[in-house]
């Protein structure tokens, strides 16, 4: 360590200490345990955050163990609670059977005029006022069962026991809901594979007094044949696993009301029968989709999206909570190629007959406003740009906050929209990538937003008067490391017309004059993108790591990926690969046409979808690609799930062509390069079978591919598995590329 004391201590000038710190500083050498999530050193090498909720219109930081009330104009904190005069509440009101608050992270404030906070302590949540220190309610989480969701407004719980499922209420009294749940009956749990936006399966009116939930039967689903090898002999664990072309699930909506304690089901149509509905004509038999269940405000209707199997007929359906009968179809979309509904109905604060719903019809995602009083819908947003999010409304204003791309295909940015006139006003800087969070009535806005040279800023606007007020600035964690170029450009697409995004990452000490090995790094699939306008253009740490041992990396979004509109997504339609591979070829051509590009030795890597498309470009381009590692890929499009795969693909019934030419199978033969595949040995995401499908046919055909498992994970390493996946996937490049 340097030490200096006065200008005596060492003799040379400041200046000269200076500069010799910086160039000790950039020596500085990354490793994976750096810049891999799973690395031991990767929290202190991401750009720190902090962690605020609103209370009312007061913004709060919720630290370890405090958490401040926060001046939205200076920053400056002033501490409000911290864990020990929390759990002292909780202990002297004798309820610290509930469990120790041992960190303040999940605390939220249910009631913006009332000094009342809500948190949770792992054994059960807890409602107390932290002025008179009282606790108003706690509820104890049963040992042995799961807590689905906790409902604030009627300090209900739905859980899971037995694979039954069950509601406390806030007097503890409980219900069971069903007798029949098992491993082929599932209640209140996500289904649809995780499908068209649901991530959960229980879903409470606004008051808290009824409850929609899921029930999936799943009994004709096959099993997939997983194995636990932890056991002493190898046991039988399989998974409910749908492919595509074959046997789904039947799922139906209970509706659980907790002041007459009854349950009925919505009346809504078959999976397996063809039913005639209401003003509407048939339904697909084959199977039906329930989607973005939502409620009214009143908690008297439910409204939920139904979608054929095919999904090309997407249905807005309203239903009756209490009876459950079908009351009448509000919206109907069609496609001659997919409608993927993936957010439910958002009523207005401010007016009850009124909603907003997201919709794809004319190109690109959008608002529309229905009017239940009207009957009538009417488009809010338009352009060639997407919501990203439907954040939120000021109230006041009478104004929806809404997430989109606007301002650039590669950045988020945050708009008001007037809900009358649907003017929109910037609320935020205009550059970079935001997430935004809004107040109680949405007056105030906490923005956490990055830029490709801008690590990390908090800062705090009202919605009304947007005038950014920076709270927050995150040092650079990289700062005293060596550090590569990181750039973004467009390339044409394989059409001629469409502008594609990359990224590209320069070899550290670049010289122009040399010829560097150049690994393209690739997902291409939809409802992902890999390039935009977030610190470094959301490199990943990988990259800076490969840059680091000189490698150069590429990434381009092709067409198929998400956020540029309907038809650059759909245009994958039936032929997945074909026309990411052309895009991709796109970027290879460009690449070719840069001098310090080494023509000789291009690989290429990339994980699931990237997978897929790493094995296809190495097997379709044998002369291009020197060297490829492929993670989890997706092999033959007939064993991948119902929903996703058929929804892309059609069934193999309907579209026979299409599957054998998206097939790597048959281009097994074709191998030239040095090729390494990488699987979870118990991956329910892309079954094992794709993977050993492919060797069977690399052994048949004669070619010669690597591969490695990693026993007990799934689709994703997690945990330290990460890195020690990564190091293997950068030794193999160093191996076979860089020489």
């Amino acid at each position: 360590m340097l030490m200096v004391t006065s200008a005596l201590a060492v003799p040379f000038s400041t200046f000269q200490i200076h500069s010799c710190i910086s160039i000790m500083a950039q020596d500085k050498q990354f490793t994976l345990e750096d810049l891999n999530f799973g690395g031991y050193n990767y929290r202190n090498m991401v750009p720190k955050a902090q962690y605020h909720t609103w209370w009312g219109d007061q913004l709060v930081r919720l630290d370890v163990e405090e958490c401040y009330l926060v001046d939205k104009k200076t920053g400056r904190e002033q501490q409000l609670l911290d864990t020990a005069q929390v759990n002292d509440i909780l202990r002297n009101a004798g309820r610290d059977d509930v469990g120790v608050v041992r960190h303040m992270y999940n605390l939220s404030f249910p009631d913006a005029k009332q000094p009342l906070a809500m948190v949770n302590t792992g054994r059960g949540n807890v409602l107390f006022n932290w002025k008179t220190k009282q606790v108003l309610w706690a509820g104890k989480q049963e040992q042995g069962a799961q807590v689905l969701d906790f409902c604030q407004a009627s300090k209900a719980s739905a859980l899971l026991k037995d694979d039954n499922l069950y509601v406390v209420d806030s007097q503890g009294n409980e219900r069971q809901l069903s007798a029949d749940g098992s491993r082929d009956i599932v209640y209140g749990q996500s289904v649809h594979r995780n499908e068209f936006g649901i991530d959960g399966g229980i879903f409470w009116s606004p008051d808290g007094q009824r409850l929609a939930f899921y029930r999936m039967d799943q009994s004709l689903v096959s099993d997939y044949p997983q194995v636990d090898i932890e056991a002493r002999s190898a046991a039988y664990e399989p998974d409910k696993y749908p492919m595509a072309g074959e046997q789904s699930h039947e799922v139906t909506v209970g509706v659980y009301d907790l002041t007459t304690g009854k349950t009925v089901y919505l009346q809504t149509p078959k999976s397996n029968d063809t039913q005639k509905l209401p003003e509407s004509g048939e339904m697909d038999g084959k199977a039906v989709y329930f989607t973005n269940i939502a409620w009214a405000p009143d908690g008297k209707t439910v409204y939920m999206f139904e979608l054929n199997r095919d999904q090309n007929d997407c249905r807005l359906v309203s239903y009756d909570a209490q009876t459950g009968a079908r009351l009448r179809e509000l919206d109907r979309e069609t496609s001659a190629k997919y409608v993927e509904p993936l957010h439910p109905i958002t009523f207005l604060p401010w007016d009850a007959s009124q909603f907003l719903f997201q919709s794809e019809r004319d190109g690109y995602n959008h608002l529309y406003l229905y009017d239940l009083k009207k009957d009538k819908i009417r488009q809010l947003t338009s352009g060639k740009w997407v919501v990203m999010d439907l954040v939120g409304f000021n109230e006041k204003a009478r104004s929806v906050i809404i997430a989109s791309n606007e301002c650039s295909p590669i950045q988020r940015n945050t708009f008001a929209v007037d809900i009358k006139s649907g003017r929109r006003t910037l609320l935020d800087n205009g550059k970079g990538y935001h997430n935004a969070d809004l107040s109680k009535g949405g007056e105030w806005i906490r923005d956490s937003w990055s830029a490709p040279d801008v690590p990390r800023v908090i800062s705090v606007s009202s919605t009304q008067k947007p005038t950014p007020n920076d709270i927050y600035t995150a040092e650079n964690p990289w700062k005293d490391y060596k550090v590569p170029e990181y750039s973004c450009g467009t390339v044409k697409a394989a059409d001629g017309v469409t502008d594609l995004y990359y990224r590209m990452v320069k070899p550290v000490d670049f010289d122009p004059a040399k010829q560097y090995p150049t690994i393209i790094y690739v997902y291409g699939g939809p409802h992902a993108h890999n390039v935009d306008a977030r610190w470094n253009y959301c490199s990943r740490g990988w990259e800076t790591y490969m840059a680091q041992k000189g490698y150069l990396l590429f990434i381009l979004d092709n067409r198929g990926s998400e956020n540029r509109g309907r038809d650059f997504e759909q245009a994958t339609f039936r032929q997945l690969g074909q026309v990411e591979m052309q895009d991709q070829m796109q970027g290879v051509a460009y690449l070719k046409s840069l001098p310090y590009v080494d023509q000789n030795r291009i690989g290429v890597h990339g994980w699931s979808y990237g997978g897929f498309m790493t094995v296809s470009l190495i097997t379709n381009y044998p002369d291009v690609f020197k060297v490829g590692v492929a993670g989890g890929p997706v092999i033959d499009w007939k064993w991948y799930e119902v929903m996703y795969g058929e929804r892309y693909m059609d069934t193999p019934q309907q579209n026979p062509e299409g599957y054998a030419k998206a097939s790597l199978l048959s281009k097994a033969k074709d191998l030239k390069g040095k090729l390494q595949i990488i699987t979870g040995y118990n991956d329910n995401t892309v079954v094992p079978q794709h993977c050993l499908s492919f060797i069977y046919q690399c052994n048949l055909a004669g070619t010669q591919p690597d591969f490695y498992i990693y026993p007990g994970e799934g689709h994703n390493m997690m945990g330290h598995q990460s890195t020690h996946l990564h190091e293997r996937i950068s030794q193999y490049f160093d191996d076979y590329l860089i020489k």
